[in-house]
């Protein structure tokens, strides 16, 4: 039986990221990175409501779908084209105030707006996955959200990705 994370909609962004903080380590405790990639996504998706937060997930020279929540997403993005490719390219948070304004947008949705995206590094460093944050709203994201968020990230990214040294049930 999993725990359910709680959220006060009225606290500031700020104080919902520390509940993220203190939250997100004791619920994603499965075996299975895609169950903890799916519980992270609801519970990003549950203390902010953006119109679309999820995984894409590093294999080969692509970026496949993983879990998210939010509206019918590109299932394959291409390397060097779009926000979540120069986040996996660039290996660091990219922060787009106006989705119109990126050179190569892949528009998955016509109601995204702004975006973030957010490399998960294994414990050697290298981008496994790239977590996408899209809002409705026109400059939603800063580099403030960019920190709080990969710090997140890099605190529970090994729950996140696949290990070798992991035993799957």
């Amino acid at each position: 039986m999993g725990t359910s994370p709680a959220f006060d909609p009225q606290s500031s962004r700020m104080e919902r990221y520390d509940q993220l903080d203190l939250q997100c380590p004791a619920v994603l405790v499965d075996p299975d990175p895609i169950a903890n990639q799916a519980n992270f996504v609801a519970m990003v998706h549950m203390a902010f409501g953006w119109h679309w937060v999820g995984f894409y997930r590093v294999q080969g020279q692509e970026l496949v779908l993983g879990p998210f929540q939010g509206p019918v997403a590109c299932t394959r993005l291409h390397k060097g084209k779009g926000v979540c490719a120069a986040a996996w390219e660039r290996n660091e948070a990219v922060v787009v105030r106006d989705v119109e304004a990126f050179p190569g947008h892949v528009a998955c949705s016509p109601l995204s707006r702004s975006e973030l995206v957010l490399p998960v590094r294994d414990d050697q460093g290298q981008v496994r996955a790239v977590f996408d944050i899209d809002s409705a709203l026109i400059g939603d994201f800063d580099n403030a959200d960019a920190l709080r968020m990969q710090r997140l990230i890099d605190a529970v990214s090994l729950a996140l990705l696949e290990s070798p040294q992991r035993d799957r049930p």
